[in-house]
């Protein structure tokens, strides 16, 4: 990790300023991850998926953070399909990841619930109408109105910003070794 930097994920700020019917390619987006962790962390002993140095997430950890995730994105559906004015908010300690223990499970059921998980929000995206993507709600944290599209880029971007963590991990125990 030396010499990289990433912004911290409540720092982040996005403009939702693309038109709604982009939202094939964000669910190509969304549906890319469940393979890119497996081929990330297949290759890797557990000692190393498990590795955490100075209260950092481990690389397991941050894997199963993001399957922990997609039931935030299930329940905001069910906010857009609702027609509520306001999404649910985040749990921003993280209790479900926390509690977890994704350290303690194997990896091929870490990266399993993942994948069910996601296949199972990818599904779900493609059996919406084509003007749904333009639905919106709002995001109390961001303060801004979110459209279901906005939405799932959020989450696509969630998912890269955890997989470059998980690399910039990877560099920092391949250099120490």
């Amino acid at each position: 990790m030396q010499g990289q930097i990433l912004t911290p994920w409540l720092y982040r700020r996005w403009a939702f300023d693309f038109p709604a019917e982009l939202y094939p390619a964000v669910i190509e987006r969304l549906r890319g991850l469940p393979a890119r962790a497996d081929e990330l962390a297949r290759p890797l002993a557990p000692k190393d998926l498990n590795r955490s140095t100075g209260g950092a997430w481990s690389i397991q950890r941050h894997l199963g953070h993001i399957a922990d995730l997609e039931s935030l994105l299930t329940h905001r559906l069910d906010a857009y399909e609702r027609g509520d004015p306001l999404l649910p908010p985040a749990d921003m300690q993280n209790e479900a990841s926390v509690n977890a223990n994704h350290d303690e499970q194997p990896i091929a059921d870490v990266l399993a619930r993942l994948r069910t998980r996601r296949e199972t929000t990818i599904a779900r995206l493609e059996s919406y109408p084509r003007d749904f993507f333009a639905r919106s709600a709002w995001h109390e944290r961001l303060g801004i109105q979110k459209r279901v599209v906005d939405s799932c880029v959020f989450f696509a971007d969630h998912d890269d910003h955890h997989m470059a963590l998980i690399q910039m991990l990877r560099r920092e125990q391949f250099s120490q070794s």
